[in-house]
């Protein structure tokens, strides 16, 4: 426990990731809501909550405001929602996120993800575990495989270098698309989302989901990724136009699609859900106990630091000049 931080009180939801919860539980004094409601912070803590943790969204926006002396938000997980994000660092609170501690898993779920879709994987145990093997015989071949394909990464941060790594061992080419080219990627470069997916038969979307990538991925990038085209989108829903790769999965626009991630989470569309050449997963890129509990360490390291050494570990990039606004 310590005497610096113990005194300072916490505010987050109740439900949060356990392994931030006990830390933040230990280091300060929580304060612990059913939801995001200034009316639910009690009169005599109002003035007192300093810092904030959360699975930001703009349902914080309210809550953000009604805390006169909150110095920071630290959030979790390597995305952040822009819209409370860049309100809260509007107002001189800086936001932290938890990158790296989770890359390498979600690299493995983006694999994970891609297999599945053109092998089929899931509905070849449906088959096996309904007894079909046994009274039908074998499970049909797939018309899908990864051999022979090119696999173009929109959005070769740390995560997406960490999926080319694992594209490279099984044997394909990779390219790329970010805002600017990155010199030591190594990879072939692509200026635009269009030129990308003209080039690949293959697109892992791993872009976060900000204003302007917002339906980037949309009728005509479906279209230049061809009749034997694959999506695979571990980063943002709203990256992806869903009624459009609704579209192009019914009229073959595209061969199939592995989603772990949805424009209306946890709604996600009965069309998508009725498809045969569609893998669906609950976004669960991060979601193992061991990964989910660094970044709750990592969320509360950030408080840490903020109120011990005057700075977050992780400010997201928007929040990296804020300075500490008030000492201890």
């Amino acid at each position: 426990m310590s005497n610096a931080t113990k005194p300072i009180s916490i505010v987050l939801p109740e439900g949060f990731n356990q392994r931030a919860t006990d830390r933040i539980c230990k280091e300060f004094d929580p304060v612990i809501l059913k939801r995001p409601d200034p009316e639910l912070v009690p009169a005599e803590k109002r003035e007192e909550i300093r810092g904030m943790a959360a699975w930001l969204d703009p349902a914080w926006i309210p809550l953000i405001d009604a805390l006169p002396n909150l110095e920071i938000v630290s959030n979790f997980g390597v995305g952040y929602d822009p819209e409370s994000s860049l309100h809260a660092i509007g107002k001189g609170i800086p936001v932290t996120h938890t990158p790296s501690v989770l890359d390498e898993e979600v690299a493995d779920t983006a694999l994970a993800l891609l297999l599945n879709t053109v092998r089929e994987l899931y509905f070849a145990e449906e088959w096996l575990r309904g007894g079909k093997w046994k009274n039908e015989g074998n499970y049909r071949l797939t018309p899908l495989t990864l051999r022979e394909r090119t696999v173009g990464i929109y959005g070769l941060g740390r995560i997406g270098k960490a999926i080319a790594r694992r594209i490279e061992a099984f044997g394909l080419m990779v390219h790329y698309h970010n805002r600017n080219p990155d010199p030591e990627a190594g990879y072939k470069y692509h200026d635009s989302l269009a030129s990308l997916a003209a080039a690949v038969d293959t697109l892992i979307v791993v872009a976060p989901g900000t204003p302007s990538t917002r339906h980037t991925v949309n009728a005509d990038i479906l279209k230049a990724l061809g009749p034997e085209g694959v999506l695979v989108n571990i980063g943002r829903g709203t990256v992806v136009d869903e009624a459009a790769l609704i579209r192009a999965l019914a009229d073959k626009t595209i061969a199939a699609a592995g989603l772990d991630v949805f424009e209306d989470e946890p709604h996600v569309p009965a069309d998508l859900i009725a498809m045969r050449n569609v893998c669906l997963l609950p976004h669960v890129g991060s979601a193992s106990v061991h990964t989910r509990g660094k970044m709750g360490d990592l969320v509360a390291d950030n408080l840490v630091s903020w109120f011990t050494q005057g700075k977050a570990i992780t400010p997201v990039p928007e929040a990296r000049d804020i300075a500490r606004r008030r000492e201890n």
